[in-house]
């Protein structure tokens, strides 16, 4: 054993007041007390969540997914498809996510919470009772990382320090706000399930390691293999796992091949899901889709998209990694969506890029140097920079920028590191130390709690992070699409306009950073239709079909705006050439819709073109044969041309249809 992992960076051995103590509290000596405490920790900062209904991406992974709603009998599509398949439903959809996606675990066990209870309270208990189980995991595997089973610990060893290093970091990671979108979302199992199965692997694998019994090797390969079917994300343990026997196990007696050969389980299972991910997905990896929600990595040149420059996205990259340091140290303001351009495009001229540079190049260069000396600090610099290392968009795409899910498992080294440097803290002046922690945590708790309400509903969640991703397409629209929802659905008109007023600013913030951007465009022309401005909705709709002209409703809603946009040409303008026009362009689009066919007639009527009246009213009857009103504009049409035997016979078929007609209609009127 080192010198390093004998005793922590300057610990003296004795104890007085001016000298570092060696001597652990019984407090936080009693293990079982403390997986209590963390427990209920965990679980009572996120209890305000159970209530919450089911946001964002749960739909595709429980509501919207055909298999979860099965059942137990969705759990054989969900094992043999793409993660996303049973949401798009539709062969080759699901590629639309850079290289496909296989993490069935949470799918299966969402199905069989759906067999028993298709309600979201089961749901959220389930993924706050994961998170809290985690936890205390997290716990009990840092304290036989750092103290060794029947093994003593020296005073002055880390292993001595072990106890109040392992509470440290647990409650720390309890506590802390950047987990809110993890735990508060029930798509998040996938991200704790996969933390739960590596720290898993890695207790059983030091169980294994000490004990020397192949039991617990086997329940290490099974843990991994569970953790690598929850999220691709696993695959940093593979390498964090011999690491960790390689810094705090490895001796001269047992050296590196042992590590190598106490691992064979988790590489055994990583094989596995590798060869079955491969089978099932056909071997996809990678790709970038040239469209910019799925690629952040884009810009407009001209009237073209293109890749950053190179320099552009390794500065960008580098610039959120910034973020996620930034944000485990004051984890405000908190957002879910980061989607461009929320995080624009840098260059290594901004300082922030510059200063994380630095800092992880020091990182790295701390933690390669100190894995020889066998330091645990440069352990926790590993646990934080490999997994974000998978996230961080220099491996492969991830599809965005960033988000606060992907710093669920890097959270560990960051908590860890801190835990090692509070425990030194504590050895020089404890009562500080204790009183700085606890101020810490209580905030971040706090934080946690007052965030924790924002993921009750999708509209709840869109209109608060609104505020802070105000340069994300995404969200602009998504805030613009629930805000024209809930006017489709309004029956006041007043009230209905206010929503749609207060949908355009999204909505054109959203069209402004995405020219692109269909789904934007199709709210907006949406509400400039119920808002009566034709020829903004009728530009909007025109637009959304150029983006996907084989997209059949999007031509339909064109024709509605034109329909009724000719309608108020004609009847508020008086401008029937323009009339005409959308009429005509309307009907080419939707030519079986009667109303349409209607106006044309009226406005031919009114022209005094009698002949092509009736040939538009008549095209308006056949569309809809059984509807008294046209069959009454018809014979008036054939009326006004002196056909007076006409009118009279369709005069009879429309009041033997609808008595009243005569009346609606203005006993004659059009």
């Amino acid at each position: 054993m080192s010198k390093q992992q004998r005793k922590p960076a300057n610990q003296q051995s004795g104890a007085s007041a001016n000298q570092p103590t060696n001597i652990t509290p019984g407090f936080f000596a009693n293990t079982l007390l403390q997986s209590a405490l963390i427990f209920a920790i965990a679980f009572l900062f996120y209890a305000n969540t159970l209530g919450h209904g089911f946001v964002l991406d749960d739909a595709i992974v429980i509501t919207d997914n055909m298999y979860t709603q099965q059942g137990v009998k969705g759990i054989g599509g969900i094992m043999s498809k793409d993660t996303f398949f049973g949401f798009f439903k539709v062969e080759g959809k699901e590629t639309l996510v850079s290289g496909g996606r296989y993490r069935p675990m949470t799918l299966v066990l969402f199905a069989i919470i759906y067999q028993i209870s298709t309600g979201p309270f089961i749901f959220h208990l389930f993924t706050v009772l994961l998170f809290a189980l985690t936890c205390v995991v997290l716990y009990r595997t840092l304290l036989l990382l750092l103290q060794p089973a029947n093994q003593s610990a020296a005073p002055g060893s880390w292993a001595a320090g072990a106890p109040m290093v392992a509470w440290f970091s647990s409650v720390l990671f309890a506590v802390h706000p950047i987990h809110t979108e993890v735990v508060a979302n029930i798509k998040g199992c996938d991200e704790i399930l996969t933390l739960l199965g590596c720290l898993g692997a890695l207790f059983f694998t030091l169980k294994a390691w000490d004990a020397k019994q192949m039991k617990w090797a086997v329940l290490a390969g099974l843990s991994f293999f569970v953790a690598s079917l929850s999220k691709e994300n696993a695959a940093a343990y593979v390498v964090l796992i011999p690491l960790a026997l390689l810094i705090f196990r490895s001796n001269s007696q047992k050296g590196e091949s042992s590590v190598w050969r106490a691992s064979l389980p988790i590489f055994a299972a990583f094989a596995v899901f590798f060869l079955l991910r491969g089978t099932i997905l056909q071997w996809r990896f990678g790709g970038e889709p040239m469209e910019l929600m799925n690629n952040p990595f884009l810009k407009l040149e001209g009237n073209q998209w293109v890749k950053f420059a190179p320099a552009e996205r390794l500065a960008t990259i580098f610039y959120t990694l910034w973020k996620y340091v930034q944000l485990l140290f004051v984890p405000h303001p908190l957002t879910h969506d980061y989607y461009p351009r929320q995080i624009d495009i840098k260059s290594f001229g901004d300082p922030q890029v510059l200063l994380s540079v630095v800092m992880y190049l020091s990182m790295a260069y701390i933690a390669i140097r100190g894995i020889g000396k066998k330091d645990p600090l440069a352990f926790g610099i590993l646990l934080y920079l490999l997994p974000l290392g998978i996230v961080s968009n220099l491996v492969f795409p991830i599809g965005t920028n960033m988000g606060e899910r992907f710093a669920f498992m890097p959270s560990v080294g960051f908590c860890f590191f801190i835990g090692l440097l509070l425990y030194q803290a504590w050895q020089r002046t404890p009562t500080p130390t204790l009183v700085a922690f606890g101020v810490v945590a209580a905030l971040f708790g706090l934080k946690t709690i007052l965030r924790n309400p924002a993921w009750e509903s999708n509209e709840k969640l869109f209109m608060t992070d609104a505020a802070v991703s105000t340069n994300s397409a995404k969200l602009q629209n998504a805030c613009g699409g629930v805000l024209f929802d809930r006017a489709t659905k309004e029956k006041n008109p007043e009230k209905q306009r206010t929503l749609c007023l207060q949908a355009l600013p999204h909505l054109n913030q959203a069209v402004k950073i995405y020219p692109n951007y269909k789904d934007a465009y199709i709210s907006r022309g949406g509400a400039h239709f119920v808002l009566r401005e034709f020829p903004e909705a009728i530009a909007d709709y025109r637009r959304a079909v150029q983006l996907a002209p084989d997209e059949a409703k999007l031509k339909t809603y064109l024709a509605l705006a034109l329909r009724d946009g000719g309608r108020y040409y004609g009847e508020e303008k008086s401008d029937i050439a323009n009339a005409f026009k959308c009429f005509e362009e309307s009907w080419q689009l939707n030519p079986k819709d009667p109303e349409t066919a209607r106006l044309m007639g009226v406005a031919n009527g009114i022209q005094g073109d009698h002949a092509k009246a009736i040939e538009w009213f008549t095209r308006a009857v056949e569309a809809a044969p059984k509807d008294a009103g046209y069959i009454w504009d018809l014979g008036l049409a054939y009326a006004a041309s002196g056909n007076m035997a006409k009118w009279d016979e369709l005069r009879q078929k429309a009041l033997s249809i609808d008595p009243t007609i005569a009346e609606r209609r203005g006993k004659g009127g059009r």
